[in-house]
């Protein structure tokens, strides 16, 4: 079982999170504790008042909602009465016992799990205190009750974590539920597991997943007002689908969310940059030195994912180290100059380093070639030149006459040759006579 905990300003937010699942049909709410009347007594008003008017009760706690989520193995088959003694253990355990909670049964994914909110404000008004909840209370909570319930343990997820499949775009890209369910499957293995410590460094993970974490172009407005979006990518990592804001999500992965990571993980992840430095200096004491994919392979041997940053020439203009066995991501220049992106490339053999790359500059090469032979189809004749040399992006890999050619096309001086000599010649200015007699 994984128990993941969040809190929040808003109670109504999380209620309705999961009512509207239940207006969709991904959802049932299957109990109601410590509320006056039975569950089938009640309906989602009085559901939702009561929970307001505990919250009520004190104004100076401003993070008074919590949502929960506990998920279990896709091998079990958990009753509801099942799922409500687990419910009504854990948050005995976590000191939530006389609180009013809702216990939401969810069929949106492919694991069974239940959602529970309730708030952290007493019958008496005093306030729950929820630091380090989830690194003490929860984690005994969870480990006894796998022990009394007979599930699943949490360690064996932890060492599966290599079996989580990337989102099948097919399926995903064709309408916002799909996509929202594939990108919440990969985000609630990943956000909790690695430590990264910028967004650069969780897309690194995600992207081997087909997800980006996309904070939007410099002048957007999702960029402006400090939004995030999720992505579905293609095979080529380019998006697809339909794009999932973060507070769509019911623990809301944004940009607040994931600053208060990054600094966690800074620290968490210390310990295991001698591990990937280590492996990383290995890799290139061979005889003769490996290329970069060279590297690449020699790493992943090791549970390293070497994921570089290339602009549209191919030119490599960074590097992140992903270590799926510790769950620890690394920027190049965050383990050392030695490892950054450009020294990585002066260690590596570059001879081979330009071949690892010539197989993405042809078919750079052929899209070009393709896309202006449909162009000189379409266009006038006297325009077939200049419209091959537009998409142009990269000339390397080709022979060296066509290289020339295409590097030609691409110079933007003006060539007046076709004019005929008299208009080629510069005007001389004429002189205004000044005249001496006034």
């Amino acid at each position: 079982m994984v128990a993941i905990i969040k809190t929040g300003h808003s109670v109504q937010r999380s209620f309705y999170y999961n009512e509207n699942k239940i207006g969709q049909g991904d959802a049932q709410c299957i109990m109601a504790a410590n509320y006056p009347k039975d569950l089938m007594e009640l309906n989602q008003m009085q559901r939702l008042n009561m929970l307001l008017k505990m919250a009520a009760l004190n104004d100076n706690v401003k993070r008074n909602s919590v949502h929960i989520s506990l998920n279990f193995d896709p091998s079990e088959k958990l009753t509801k009465d099942q799922l409500t003694q687990i419910a009504g253990v854990y948050m005995d355990k976590i000191g939530f016992k006389d609180q009013p909670f809702l216990v939401y049964e969810h069929y949106d994914a492919g694991h069974p799990h239940i959602h529970i909110v309730s708030v952290k404000v007493r019958p008496d008004g005093s306030r729950i205190e929820t630091n380090n909840i989830g690194r003490n209370e929860s984690e005994k909570a969870r480990k006894q009750i796998e022990i009394d319930f007979g599930l699943v343990k949490a360690e064996a997820h932890k060492r599966q974590v290599f079996e989580l499949k990337p989102v099948n775009v097919s399926k995903a890209q064709y309408g916002k539920s799909q996509t929202k369910q594939a990108i919440s499957n990969v985000l609630n293995t990943v956000l909790n597991s690695y430590k990264y410590t910028s967004v650069a460094e969780l897309n690194a993970v995600l992207k081997q997943y087909n997800v980006l974490a996309d904070t939007g172009g410099k002048d957007s407005r999702i960029n402006k007002n400090n939004g995030l979006v999720y992505r579905i990518l293609d095979e080529r990592g380019r998006p697809v689908g339909v794009p999932i804001k973060a507070s769509d999500f019911h623990f809301n992965p944004g940009l607040k969310y994931l600053s208060e990571h990054f600094a966690f993980n800074e620290t968490a992840r210390q310990p295991n940059k001698a591990r990937v430095k280590n492996a990383i200096d290995l890799a290139l004491m061979g005889t003769p030195k490996p290329d970069i994919q060279g590297l690449a392979m020699a790493l992943d041997k090791q549970g390293i994912k070497v994921v570089l940053r290339q602009n549209e020439s191919g030119i490599i203009y960074g590097i992140t180290y992903v270590d799926h066995r510790t769950k620890s991501v690394f920027n190049g220049s965050s383990l050392g100059k030695h490892y950054s992106a450009n020294t990585v490339q002066e260690r590596c053999s570059p001879v081979l380093l330009d071949q690892a790359f010539r197989q993405d500059q042809a078919f750079r090469q052929e899209k070009v070639q393709q896309h202006a032979k449909r162009r000189a189809y379409n266009e006038p004749e006297t325009f077939k030149i200049k419209d091959q040399a537009a998409p142009f992006e990269s000339n390397s890999g080709g022979s060296s006459g066509q290289n020339e050619m295409l590097d030609s096309l691409l110079d933007p001086v003006k060539d007046d040759s076709l004019l005929p000599h008299a208009l080629r010649r510069k005007k001389k200015r004429k002189q205004k006579s000044i005249s001496n007699h006034l």
